[in-house]
């Protein structure tokens, strides 16, 4: 299997965030890291619906790497192609026309993910 985009933020993710979590004394970071966690299992609101508003949140806040994440979890929890570019619609309205290079990586990042399991297939 290539090396894809998913495959390389994936390793990158999770290989500072073993560092991040390894360090001495971080008990902050580790109190975020599990706040993040407890944050968006389900509750109330499912953790679907969850993942979808963070994917907002994320986009109006032009974090790319929020935006892979979040999609990845999306796309886990059977959020269709029709629902994300709903969010697109959502996230480029709440946060006007400087989410549009957002929206595009993150389109190109949501083809690769439903691609890959189509060619795993």
């Amino acid at each position: 299997m290539k090396n894809t985009k998913i495959q390389a933020f994936n390793a990158y993710r999770e290989r500072m965030n073993e560092k991040i979590l390894a360090a001495p004394n971080n008990k902050i970071m580790k109190r975020v890291f599990n706040l993040d966690t407890i944050t968006y299992q389900e509750g109330i609101l499912s953790t679907k619906t969850k993942e979808m508003l963070g994917l907002v949140a994320s986009m109006v806040l032009k974090c790319d790497d929020c935006i892979f994440y979040h999609l990845q979890q999306c796309y886990h929890l059977g959020v269709s192609t029709e629902e994300i570019l709903e969010i697109f619609g959502v996230a480029n309205l709440v946060g006007g026309t400087i989410v549009i290079p957002h929206t595009r990586r993150a389109l190109e990042f949501w083809e690769e993910l439903c691609n890959q399991h189509v060619e795993s297939i």
